[in-house]
């Protein structure tokens, strides 16, 4: 009895060798694509781009990520989870390193679509395996740990890839952005991945998403609208309001979301995302009201920290939904779908308020992003008179 007592409990063990390296990879990729992220529409400003071109460079990244996501599901039930991660993590070094060859905004434009290709290839593999790691009755809370490691990516990323742009050239940049790429594929190689029974059916002409994911996928796509507009546009914002600190606002947020995380998860193992995805919708829709506004640098890092206890509470609790009530052979594809309307969301964001700075401003980026996150809110409640999540 003692020994059948020690094994269940072996197996509602979250740690363990392996999903601690999947963690350290997952922070390395992140950390190489989250120093980009505020510094890739500088350098398009540097090669000449307007705010309707940095809508464009930012958003067919997530496009060319978001038509890869299903063959990137299908694929780690055909090919294995080990084939797809590795080779994503691959095409991802080799395309940032490129960047620093770039001298014309089309080699740029080229370049940002095989980037999509190799993150929508390794983050669709990644949260897979995350998920084939953690025990089913502590997926939020794993998932949850699992986002912290790019969470503490995004502590430091941004801040640093701007730090960097100031005293050294952007090729220098990338090329530390790829080698941390590499550092990542490396772990990853060590990892003993999960053997599941490789599908031989050939993939459906229209298999491209998971049905039972499709409800919280849903709800992501408008939150994630708003990352656009501030991944994008919040460093040029800023800077034309006269408002210095923008490092310390991707700081705060990356803060606030890890703590977001060390118990949002729980709470959506123990009580359903009824007591999580609300809370946490209302403090993105407050942020968005004080980005709006701007009137200082204190009111920047308040909205930061309300977007990151919010997106942080938010974000696991629908990743852990939409694996849910997923088949085990289809968690490949329901994770496809989940980050398929993750990218679709910071896509359009960004493509959409590009548009929106060139016509009315900075300003009414965030108030449109403030209306997708109430869309958000009332789909939910629909969701929940319709049908029981």
């Amino acid at each position: 009895m003692g020994h059948s007592i020690a094994k269940g409990a072996s197996s509602e063990r979250i740690w363990s060798r392996d999903f601690v390296l999947i963690l350290m990879s997952n922070f390395f990729i992140f950390l190489g694509f989250q120093m980009t992220l505020p510094t890739i529409p500088l350098f398009v400003k540097k090669l000449g781009g307007n705010d309707q071109l940095i809508g464009i460079v930012v958003g067919i990244f997530t496009f060319s990520a978001l038509l890869l996501r299903p063959y990137a599901g299908h694929m780690l039930e055909t090919k294995g989870r080990r084939f797809v991660y590795l080779t994503g993590l691959a095409i991802f070094v080799l395309s940032v390193g490129s960047f620093g060859l770039v001298n014309s905004l089309v080699f740029l434009f080229l370049l940002r679509v095989v980037q999509g290709f190799g993150w929508g290839f390794s983050t669709t593999a990644s949260g897979t395996i995350a998920t084939d790691l953690i025990p089913a009755k502590r997926r939020g809370e794993g998932m949850g740990y699992f986002g912290l490691s790019g969470n503490i990516a995004l502590a430091f990323g941004p801040t640093l890839g701007l730090a960097l742009t100031g005293i050294t050239s952007f090729r220098t940049l990338f090329l530390i952005c790829a080698l941390l790429g590499l550092l990542a594929l490396l772990l990853s190689s060590r990892i003993h991945y999960k053997q599941v029974e490789k599908q031989s059916v050939p993939m459906k002409r229209w298999d491209i998403y998971e049905k039972s994911a499709l409800r919280p996928s849903l709800l992501l796509f408008f939150i994630t609208v708003t990352f656009g507009g501030i991944a994008s546009f919040l460093p040029i914002y800023s800077a034309e309001k006269g408002i210095e600190g923008i490092h310390w606002y991707f700081l705060l947020f990356a803060i606030a979301l890890m703590i977001s995380r060390t118990f949002a998860g729980r709470l959506y193992d123990q009580r359903g995302h009824q007591a999580v995805f609300i809370p946490g919708a209302i403090l993105i829709l407050a942020a968005m009201f004080l980005l709006a506004w701007l009137p200082s640098s204190i009111i920047m890092y308040t909205a930061a920290i309300l977007y990151g206890l919010g997106f942080g509470s938010v974000q696991p609790a629908l990743q852990a939904w939409s694996v849910k009530e997923s088949p085990v052979n289809r968690r490949g594809m329901a994770n496809a779908t989940f980050f398929s309307f993750f990218d679709l969301g910071v896509g359009i964001g960004a493509i959409a308020f590009g548009q929106i700075a060139h016509l009315f401003g900075y300003s009414s980026i965030y108030m449109t992003a403030a209306g997708s996150i109430v869309i958000s809110i009332l789909l939910y409640f629909w969701f929940l008179s319709t049908k029981r999540g």
